[in-house]
């Protein structure tokens, strides 16, 4: 049995505390929004969950739309709190990335379902990128990164490195013995680093 069905079919005892209810409806949500997306989302899965009444969703979040928004905002300040940019150490940046995402595999679910599902970026998401960006060009005049290749593309090249392995489709998976053993994880995660130093490094 999945963990999402262990938890649908025994669900959680309801807290007496406001905060409390909504942060099981929250971790809640984000377990289903992992699994099914947007579209695919039910408030009623999502209530039984977390053992609370929906209505209480409805009460603390809007909808279904705004409760997806919450659950990307919050998943996004816990990877910006957990890897914070160094620009001028990218390779350390990559290595830590991977980690995250090898610990916490419904940030990139989540991460497929918004690209799938919202085509345009938020402000905030943009404004985000445009302050990674500017950091790295600013390394890169620091002389500490590579500025032989335009911020915006080297930036883009190391976030899809660093998850390249974790996000790669099963068929390719399937190519490497024992795709996801601890051995195979740590050479990947060994290739990572040596593929984002040969293009970041200052020659």
């Amino acid at each position: 049995m999945s963990a999402a069905k262990q938890t649908a079919a025994t669900p959680t005892k309801r807290p007496r505390d406001a905060q409390a209810t909504r942060e099981l409806l929250l971790a809640a949500a984000t377990q289903e929004f992992a699994e099914y997306g947007l579209a695919g989302a039910r408030i009623d899965r999502i209530a039984e969950r977390a053992g609370a009444n929906k209505r209480l969703l409805y009460v603390y979040f809007g909808d279904k739309d705004q409760l997806f928004d919450v659950v990307l905002q919050r998943e996004a300040e816990k990877l910006a709190t957990a890897v914070p940019l160094n620009a001028e150490d990218l390779v350390a940046f990559a290595a830590a990335r991977f980690d995250y995402f090898l610990a916490n595999p419904h940030v990139s679910r989540l991460a497929t379902w918004r690209a799938f599902e919202r085509a345009e970026p938020t402000e905030s998401e943009q404004a985000s990128y445009l302050q990674k960006v500017q950091a790295v060009e600013a390394a890169q005049r620091a002389g500490k990164v590579n500025p032989a290749i335009a911020a915006v593309d080297l930036f883009a090249m190391v976030l899809r490195i660093s998850d390249s392995w974790l996000t790669a489709p099963r068929a390719l998976l399937a190519v490497a013995e024992d795709h996801d053993s601890e051995s195979r994880i740590n050479e990947h995660r060994a290739a990572v680093i040596a593929a984002v130093q040969s293009f970041t490094a200052v020659q």
